[in-house]
């Protein structure tokens, strides 16, 4: 699913019109029926008091003409304009004739007013600005984002959360209002998933408007969102006269004394993912452990008893996974260099392979083409330096990924996979995933992928949404508190089944309001 930028919004709206042939208060009113519906669908008339807030621009307009449609059917509403400006959008006082034309009289806010009373038990609709915010509010309206947010009722936000700009993070946390739901316009927006922003929106849900498709299906964008049906083109079954040769033999090369378990980990990963043969390098304290946890994965041990010092094998591995539990010592850094020097298969660099790259930054240009990164966040800022925001950081992380054409898997809530000026933002994972060795899996994981032969960009992009949903398929069983990183693993399996598994239907209405 395509995630658009607030200029290519304006031009699919712009497209539309002239295309479709219609008014810009027709796509308006489109947009407020759906909202309607929506509605309805799950109040079916509760006198559960409304209190719509208006802006005086478009996202106010679609608000006005909501109200209008939720009178009609005999809903409790309180309609607010907050009157933050002079200016008004043509749509919004067209929609505004409307509802007077029905005797609904707006309470019109400005700086020297009492905000209205809100019970916790109510429902606020926040329709006070839209995608084109560019200023920081005044601080009337900043006071009253905060009367919403403290009042504890349901907030319903009309196609973003006010108070968020579309390209960067408010200076202020509380100048924005924070949604329960938000009912986002043809598309989710990229503010819905990076940390800094995302905290302002519970829930959300795309609503169909009706832009044009043509304008949709040909327009490149920065970032797209990756689910189920975004990966399972990718999938590559099995034929039937293939032996364990026909899927890759993964390599994975970590460990140190005390850190054997993460080579374990990501060696199962590796095995559970598909790969047909899986080998373990690891420093020789690691050989009994590794051999008696993991009987399916061959052993090579590396010179040195506590950590690499050197890599040597004599193996044709098809894709490397490296780092984890590896340790940043001069014999480790020796040994990578040396390693990268020489090496020529896929790699996939994780852990301590990442913090040996920022404290030896000149290996970047020994990684190979498009080497896949697996930052956590600090290892992320080892590697690109501080930043100012979420923004930012994307920004550097594209800039990153196009200096030494590698893919970056930046890990988080929503695994963004980064490779030159192109995202990818995961649908998966859970808070339970937040635990040690979680890391460890997605490398065997996508390393056992590599190995089959998927191109390493689909590989780090399916092996993401293979590792959370094996997440959230375990965490049903589980809890958050309890799931390990080992739970993962062992739920790779039912996340491979889940792929060709049709979810229920849901009945969505379809009525027009009257």
């Amino acid at each position: 699913m395509k995630i658009f930028s607030a200029k290519q919004i304006y031009e699919a709206d712009k497209f539309t019109i002239e295309n479709q042939q219609i008014e810009s208060e027709a796509l308006m009113e489109r947009a407020a029926v759906q909202i309607f519906n929506w509605i309805h669908h799950r109040m079916q008339g509760a006198q559960v008091k409304i209190h719509l807030f208006c802006g005086i621009g478009n996202n106010g307009g679609d608000g006005i003409a909501l109200a209008r449609h939720l009178q009609e059917h005999g809903y409790n509403i309180a309609v607010n304009v907050v009157n933050y400006s002079e200016k008004r959008s043509k749509d919004f006082l067209i929609n505004l004739d409307r509802l007077k034309d029905r005797k609904i009289w707006p309470s019109f806010l400005d700086s020297d007013c009492e905000f209205p009373e809100i019970g916790k038990d109510d429902i606020i609709v926040d329709a006070i600005f839209g995608i084109g915010l560019n200023r920081v509010p005044d601080p009337w309206v900043v006071n009253l984002m905060q009367h919403l947010n403290e009042s504890q009722a349901f907030v319903l936000s009309i196609d973003v959360p006010s108070g968020l700009f579309m390209d960067k993070v408010p200076k202020d946390p509380q100048a924005a209002v924070r949604s329960n739901y938000v009912l986002s316009f043809q598309a989710p927006k990229l503010i819905f998933f990076l940390p800094q922003t995302g905290s302002y929106s519970n829930q959300w849900e795309v609503l169909d408007i009706g832009l044009d498709p043509e304008y949709l299906m040909e327009t490149e964008t920065e970032y797209e969102l990756m689910g189920k049906n975004q990966v399972l083109p990718w999938y590559l079954p099995r034929e039937k006269f293939s032996h364990k040769g026909t899927y890759g033999h993964a390599l994975i090369m970590g460990g140190s004394y005390g850190k054997i378990g993460a080579v374990i980990l990501a060696s199962r990963a590796c095995l559970t993912s598909g790969s047909g043969l899986v080998t373990a390098h690891v420093p020789s304290c690691g050989y009994i452990p590794l051999q008696t946890a993991l009987p399916e994965a061959m052993v090579i041990t590396a010179a040195g008893e506590r950590e690499v010092s050197s890599v040597d094998f004599d193996i044709s591995p098809t894709a490397i996974g490296l780092g984890m539990g590896w340790g940043t010592s001069k014999n480790t850094g020796k040994a990578l260099r040396g390693f990268l020097e020489q090496n020529r298969q896929p790699l996939v660099l994780d852990a301590d392979a990442l913090n040996l790259l920022s404290k030896y930054p000149d290996l970047l240009k020994k990684i190979g083409k498009q080497a896949v990164l697996t930052p956590h966040p600090k290892e992320l800022e080892r590697l690109l330096g501080t930043w100012k925001d979420d923004f930012d950081k994307l920004k550097k992380a594209k800039a990153f990924s196009a200096k030494y054409d590698c893919i970056l898997v930046i890990k988080g809530s929503h695994t963004i996979t980064v490779y030159r000026d192109k995202g990818y933002i995961n649908t998966t994972g859970n808070p339970g995933m937040a635990t040690a060795g979680s890391g460890d899996v997605l490398t065997g994981i996508i390393t056992a992928l590599i190995a089959q032969g998927y191109p390493p960009l689909r590989a780090a992009i399916f092996g993401v949404y293979l590792h959370g949903r094996a997440g959230d398929i375990a965490v049903e069983q589980m809890g958050y508190q309890a799931l390990t990183a080992s739970d993962i693993s062992h739920h790779i399996g039912k996340a491979y089944i889940d792929l060709f598994e049709l979810p229920e239907a849901v009945e969505e209405p379809n009525e027009e309001p009257s």
